[in-house]
């Protein structure tokens, strides 16, 4: 199932790929935009919308518009100052050769792992050894010897239930189309012959279970050649099953023809290849299906989407535990029988408590349960039976998750990192509550023993409370004039949880305070405070972090001319209503991938899954809503905006470029200040996932000599630098 992850979009993206038009060179004034008459008008409201021309990406018109654009911002940003010395550090940085672990699956007894190793372009799939000796793991599937260029990346990997097999999807240049391909774990080779088209889409995502004994496998297929119009193959998501050895053009159809056209599916398969669960999202606003598969072949629904089952998983006693929100906006876990699969023979196990639950992991003899807590996390334990165990012991004010069996029994292994600690994976022994860190674990390139948590709260327009988290160096004094850097989500269920973030330390490195705000339309507090910043109450989302802002103001951790603002996505979309709700707040501001045109988002394919979190301008009272906040409607001429940085990705399947290209068209217009409006086209990335290292760095060095040149600041190299290790 696509993740729409509040990172992905801040800090994976790809460099700039148009060559400047040598008019536009060392220009200082941006590219003049035609307006077009354009009146659309939506229940007796006629919207202008002068810069409509500006969504048809292929025509020739709008890549040379593109082109200029992409000209005056390679203009601008070339020639800033200290941008060698960050371009140095960045590189330090983002390329420190110790190794990252993710995605740990185990089956068959067999470890894997997905890997991160600097100076590689991509991440690559490996079979570990123990856990304790990286020595012994070897490389299964390296997209770079699939295309040395860079630009191929893996979305996902599923492996039979003994191990011996693994399906792998792969991408190019950020599409997320991804198609599978079958290896052989032993020799590391593909199987022959053995290809299935687009399983992972940007649209629906994608998602597989293998049979019990790896003879083949469920897939999500999109439609295919001429089953459905053009417009519709990125919509109508299938499952359908492919038996190896045979092409996939005899696939058989299994399940979805009456599945709504944004339907989104995930697939698992029980311990012992009995059944197979299909959980079906109802776009992305948060609703979900139940269907299960049992030893007869046959499907049968478990809960609709009025049930407000959300998870699902299998656990080793012949039982489904089951998520569900349903009188229990924080979360209960039901368990089911699966010789009795009907919800109404499900039973409360775990029942609604003040943490909201995320996800849960069934061992052998009890459930780790994964809790938010207005954004830090923690593991839980309960028997059976429903009764405690304890907590698992993890870092303070950190994120835990990744829960994978370590052996036969309830030891399992689980991620854990806190805005000052590296990601590392440990392990923990059921029999005598003890945590160890294994050998899968980064080391950082920064010291940040002088760096303190404050976590504190920000009271919103509506009295809401909203957690905020200030990362700063020990002894920073509050007297305003520091430069700060604040940046939020706030939708789509998505919580932003502690991490390690080696920019944020470049950021407090050179002085600064780093901010994260933790709004209404995440997950940190359960359904309510997702539903609170969802549909028609998205203004709250703005309101919390306009709250946030002034919080760092007013307590004189900053000032607004020093203040600096970024998110990505829907993050994006959040950048654009704050500058354009309260641009005298802000010094600058970072929006990558983001929506800004709310009216006509839902004219793009992935627009269409998002109506179930945004609304439809189908509806009066949601048109209403988002023409009140939409950023591009709500631009003003005459007013004095901060300077503003735009990215967006030519192959991007969530958020159509032509948001990016309208916003800077209309901000360029409208600002009275001289503050420059860029635009930074790419025209081989997506939405960021897939982007290799080197593009990534080539991002940040942009961003942050952006940045800092617009608040003021001067890149000092630091006085004492960690030295690296050795690469593995």
């Amino acid at each position: 199932m696509k993740l729409k992850s509040a990172l992905t979009a801040a800090v994976l993206m790809l460099p700039l790929a148009v060559p400047a038009a040598p008019a536009a060179k060392g220009t200082s004034k941006p590219p003049v935009t035609e307006k077009q008459e354009k009146v659309d008008t939506y229940h007796g409201t006629e919207v202008k919308d002068p810069y409509q021309w500006l969504e048809a990406s292929s025509e020739p018109k709008v890549k040379e518009w593109n082109d200029a654009q992409n000209a005056y911002t390679r203009a601008m940003l070339d020639k800033l100052p200290g941008r060698e010395g960050l371009r140095q550090r960045i590189t330090e940085l983002l390329g420190w050769k110790s190794p990252g672990y993710g995605g740990l699956q185990e089956a068959g007894g067999t470890l894997f792992s997905m890997k991160v190793q600097p100076p590689k372009q991509q991440a690559f799939l490996v079979v570990l050894g123990p856990v304790d000796d990286t020595s012994k793991e070897r490389v299964l599937v390296d997209p770079m010897v699939v295309d040395p260029s860079g630009h191929t990346s893996i979305d996902w990997y599923v492996p039979t239930q003994d191990g011996k097999k693994v399906a792998v999807s792969m991408s190019k240049n950020g599409t997320e189309s991804g198609d599978v391909t079958i290896y052989d774990v032993a020799t590391g080779k593909a199987m022959p012959n053995e290809m299935v088209p687009k399983v992972n889409g940007g649209t629906a995502g994608g998602s597989l279970a293998w049979n019990a004994d790896g003879t083949g496998y469920f897939y999500t297929r999109y439609p295919r050649g001429e089953e459905r119009p053009a417009a519709d193959r990125d919509f109508f998501q299938q499952v359908y099953y492919h038996q190896l050895g045979t092409p996939t053009e005899k696939d058989t159809y299994a399940l979805g023809k009456d599945f709504p056209r944004i339907a989104m599916t995930e697939l698992e398969t029980s311990h012992d290849g009995k059944y197979t669960s299909a959980v079906v999202a109802n776009g992305d606003g948060g609703e979900y299906m139940l269907y299960l598969r049992g030893p007869s072949g046959q499907w049968a629904q478990v809960s609709k989407f009025e049930d407000k089952v959300i998870r699902a998983a299998f656990g080793h006693d012949d039982a489904l535990y089951l998520l569900s929100r349903k009188d229990a906006p924080r979360g209960k876990v039901l368990r089911l029988p699966l010789a009795t699969p009907t919800l109404d023979k499900a039973t409360l196990l775990v029942p609604e408590g003040e943490a909201s639950i995320q996800g849960f992991f069934p061992a052998k003899t009890r459930l780790y349960i994964s809790e938010q807590l207005g954004g830090p996390s923690q593991l839980r334990m309960v028997d059976l039976k429903g009764q405690a165990l304890g907590m698992v012991p993890t870092l303070p004010v950190s994120s835990v998750g990744g829960l994978v069996s370590s052996g036969s029994g309830d030891d399992v292994l689980f991620v854990n990192s806190s805005f000052v600690q590296p990601m590392a994976w440990y392990r923990y022994s059921a029999k005598d509550n003890k945590v160890t860190k294994t050998a899968l674990a980064r080391t950082s390139p920064l010291d940040l023993s002088d760096v303190e948590v404050v976590r504190t709260e920000a009271t919103s327009k509506d009295g809401t409370k909203v957690p905020v988290t200030i990362l700063k160096k020990k002894g920073t004094k509050l007297d305003g004039k520091n430069p700060a850097l604040l940046t939020g989500y706030g939708g789509f269920n998505i919580s932003i949880t502690p991490g390690y973030n080696v920019l944020a330390g470049l950021w407090m490195e050179q002085g600064g305070v780093y901010a994260i705000a933790n709004l209404r339309g995440g997950s940190e507090f359960g359904e309510k405070w997702h539903a609170e910043g969802s549909l028609t109450k998205k203004q709250n989302v703005f309101d919390d972090f306009y709250a946030a802002a002034k919080l760092l103001v007013d307590q004189k951790y900053t000032q607004p001319k020093k203040l600096a603002i970024q998110g990505g996505s829907n993050g994006g979309l959040l950048m654009g209503a704050a500058v354009t709700q309260h641009p005298e707040m802000y010094g600058t501001v970072v929006a990558r991938v983001g929506i800004y045109d709310m009216l006509r988002v839902e004219l793009t394919p992935n627009g269409q899954f998002n109506i179930t979190e945004y609304g439809t301008v189908k509806d009066p009272e949601q048109f209403k809503a988002l023409h009140a906040y939409s950023p591009m409607h709500n631009v003003k001429d005459g007013t004095k905006y901060p300077s503003v940085l735009f990215t967006s990705g030519a192959n991007d399947p969530r958020v159509d470029p032509f948001h990016s290209r309208k916003m800077v068209a209309r901000m360029q217009a409208a600002s009275s200040s001289k503050r420059p409006i860029l635009l930074r086209a790419n025209a081989e990335t997506g939405h960021g996932a897939g982007t290799p290292l080197n593009a990534r760095i080539e991002e940040e060095v942009d961003v942050y000599s952006f940045v800092f040149n617009e608040l003021g600041m001067k890149y000092r190299p630091p006085a004492k630098k960690v030295s690296a290790p050795a690469p593995q």
